[in-house]
This record gives C-alpha cells, sequence and structure tokens, in this order.
C-alpha cells in the first residue's frame, strides 16, 4: 500500500486492485464491476474518466508535461480558484493537501510571530509533524505524537479541543502562549462526515480574531465540493487562510493555499516565508483541475445535493425498517453511515461507533457490487456521473447489507 487509507486491515479480506474506471463506475483485475463511492477519495467530482478532461488532458500533454517556468494553464485555474472563494485574494498552487497544510501553518507563524497551533480532534489535516497529534479531549490540552517520528518538542506546540466545542476553543485560545492559528475542517469528513453545529463556525473567527490568531480552513475536501466556494460559501463565513485540494486537480496531484493578499505575499520569492515545489502548477494536472472546475456551475450543485438527498432519504428508510443502529450524516454529496450510535458531533462520539458492524456492511456492499471505502471513518462521495440507476442500486445493496 502506498497510503495506509488504502488498507483493509479495519474490515478484513483482500484489497480489490481496480484497474479502469469510467462515470459512476470502477472495475478491479478480476473484472468485477463496482459503483464507486470512494471517486479516488474525493477528487473526482465529475466521475472517472470525463471525456471534456481527457480530451484536454491529451492536448495538454502532447505540448509538453512541464517547464519549470510560469504557464497560462495555472494562472487560468487560480483565476477560478479566486474567483470561486470570496475570502481569497490570492493563491499559491502546490501538489498535495499536506503541503498545503504545512504551508498555512508557516504563513499563520511568519504573519503572527507566534508559535503555537490549536486543532480539532478528529480533523485531519495531512501528514505534518506538527499536525499529526489527536490528544483527546479537554480544552487546552498539549498534544502528544500520534505518529512515531515525530519529535514531542514539534507536537507540543500543538493544543488540541473537541470539535463543535466552543467553550474548550475559547478557553485554549486565552491559555498561554497566544496561538499564531486555529486550523479547522469546517466540515469534518477525516472522522466520518462531521457537519458543524449552527453558529461554530462564526466563533471560530470572532473568538480567534479577538486574541490575534488567523483562522485555516483546511478545505481540501469540502472545497468545491460542498458548494463552489466550499464550506466558507454554504456557511457564509470566512477565513483569513484557506487550504484546497482533491476537486481542483481533478484526480491529478493539485493543492493550494490562498487567502488575503498580505498574507500570500509573505511567501518567497515577495516576502520572507519559503515555499517551493518542482511540479507546483505543473500544466498537465493543473488542466485537469481546470477543466473539473469548469464544469461545476450553479446546475451542478443542484445535482449534486438532490442525489446526496435522494440517496440520504432512501437510506433512512432502510434504516428504519432495519432496526439497525445506524445514523447518516451528509452535507451536500458527502455523507456516512455511522453504526452504534443516533448522532456524531465529536471524535469521541465518532470513537464509540461499532466498528465490527461498519465492517461486517462494508464486506456485502463490495460483494454486492458497491465500492466504499474500507473504514467507519471516510466518507462517501458522489458525483456528477450518478444517476438514478446508480442510486437505486447502492439502496438495494445497502438494503440487504443492513437487513441479513
Amino acid at each position: 500500500m502506498n497510503s495506509p487509507v488504502r488498507a483493509w486491515g479495519a474490515v478484513g479480506g483482500e484489497p480489490r486492485f481496480l484497474v479502469r474506471g469510467r462515470g459512476a463506475y470502477v472495475w478491479d483485475a478480476d473484472g468485477n464491476e463496482y459503483v464507486d463511492l470512494v471517486c479516488a477519495f474525493g477528487p473526482l467530482i465529475a466521475g472517472h474518466a470525463h471525456p471534456d478532461v481527457l480530451h484536454a488532458l491529451s492536448n495538454a500533454a502532447r505540448r509538453g508535461t512541464g517547464f519549470g517556468a510560469p504557464n497560462p494553464v495555472e494562472i487560468e485555474l487560480a483565476e477560478a480558484i479566486v474567483e470561486a472563494f470570496a475570502s481569497m485574494e490570492k493563491v499559491r498552487l502546490v501538489t498535495s493537501g499536506t503541503e498545503a497544510t504545512m504551508t498555512a501553518l508557516r504563513i499563520a507563524r511568519g504573519a503572527t510571530g507566534r508559535a503555537r497551533i490549536i486543532k480539532f480532534d478528529g480533523n485531519y489535516h495531512g501528514h505534518n509533524d506538527g499536525l499529526l497529534v489527536r490528544a483527546g479531549s479537554g480544552s487546552a490540552t498539549l498534544g502528544v505524537p500520534s505518529s512515531a517520528g515525530v519529535p514531542e518538542g514539534i507536537s507540543e506546540l500543538t493544543s488540541v479541543v473537541d470539535y463543535n466545542d466552543i467553550e474548550g476553543l475559547e478557553a485554549s485560545l486565552r491559555a498561554d502562549p497566544p496561538p499564531a492559528a486555529v486550523i479547522v475542517e469546517p466540515v469534518a469528513a477525516n472522522m466520518g462526515v462531521v457537519p458543524p453545529v449552527p453558529g461554530f463556525l462564526e466563533k471560530v473567527v470572532e473568538l480567534a480574531h479577538e486574541v490575534g490568531a488567523l483562522v485555516i480552513f483546511d478545505e481540501v475536501i469540502s472545497g468545491f465540493r460542498v458548494a463552489r466556494g466550499g464550506a466558507q460559501e454554504r456557511y457564509g463565513v470566512h477565513a483569513d487562510i484557506t487550504c484546497l485540494g482533491k476537486v481542483i486537480g481533478g484526480g491529478l496531484p493539485v493543492a493550494a493555499v490562498g487567502g488575503r493578499a498580505e498574507y500570500i505575499d509573505l511567501l518567497a520569492p515577495t516576502g520572507p516565508v519559503y515555499q517551493a515545489g518542482t511540479l507546483s502548477g505543473n500544466p498537465v494536472a493543473c488542466t485537469a483541475g481546470r477543466e473539473t472546475v469548469r464544469l461545476l456551475d450553479e446546475a451542478a450543485y443542484a445535482t449534486l445535493e438532490s442525489r446526496g438527498e435522494r440517496l440520504e432519504n432512501g437510506l433512512r428508510e432502510i434504516i428504519a425498517s432495519s432496526g439497525v443502529e445506524v445514523c447518516v450524516q451528509r452535507v451536500g454529496s458527502l455523507m456516512t453511515l455511522f453504526f452504534g450510535v443516533s448522532e456524531v458531533r465529536d471524535f469521541r462520539d465518532a470513537s464509540a461507533t461499532d466498528t465490527a458492524a461498519f465492517a461486517r456492511f462494508f464486506r456485502k456492499m463490495i460483494d454486492g457490487g458497491i465500492n466504499i471505502a474500507p473504514s467507519q471513518f471516510e466518507a462517501w462521495f458522489l458525483s456528477l456521473a450518478h444517476g438514478d440507476a446508480e442510486i437505486d442500486r447502492i439502496l438495494e445493496v445497502a438494503a440487504h447489507a443492513l437487513s441479513s
């Protein structure tokens, strides 16, 4: 495995090796067909191998796969991002979400002259040393590393509070030393889909600014996914710095960090905060992102919302008649079924789920031709390629999986 999230250790069995995708479907090396609810863990919001994206990619590759110099398509993608996000005046393209969050933290520390960062338990921001911390509940709790190889001296600069916990956040913000930034998934999607409670995001921004800290929204998953302008558009709140990924690459490695000009101008070569990357703004990758973003108009989001609602309502009906304790949580085209609980508001709730029940459900779904992520704590991703036929098939297999 080149990424642990692809392993089946939590569900049992042998991972399927996928060799082809088209629209809402993927096929494994043995020729089995699946309706795909992984969509490469989010980037493929238009579906697999969309013809417009493939045509543009073919033309871009024939012109050259990289130049080590500015190119027009990276500017076009950056302009589309800035147009979509009201909080962004400038953007720096990078190659991964991990690189985007790492750069965002460096900007925040450079802007404030402070070192401490506050994150939320159960939020994942890539495998940066300082963010691989999940210290559990408690206000102003100093983190301990959750990965070997992370020095405690680095993790001690990260404080952890519960997601959706305003009181815990306020206590941590007012603790010493003063924080440089609060980083948050505005729609949590790495402990399963957990939406912000009403007013939570607004209070994150308000309280952080009261103590001179910046607010970083990690919209690597939610950006261009839950709305064209991400969670910030959906919930009407703006961050100082935003991290994007997944959809803006259309299946190729592109990510971004953006925000107000005064912060992005701190990056080299205009400022003292260093960041660089050989493949940043790669023309082929940016072409995939540009073409994908072009497909995401108002009608596209209406389609994603209606299909998400149809799938959610169908699952709720099945669950109600099955007698199995499962809750469905959805934001737009993101969805998770949590087993053994009635609601999930934070990581403690997520940790109380019945992972053995999920593993049984997973195996029945995959055997029935529905490809979902092999973890209770991952999201289902719908795409524009998922139509009524695919949703009907998902519901049919889910009904069997929950009743047997």
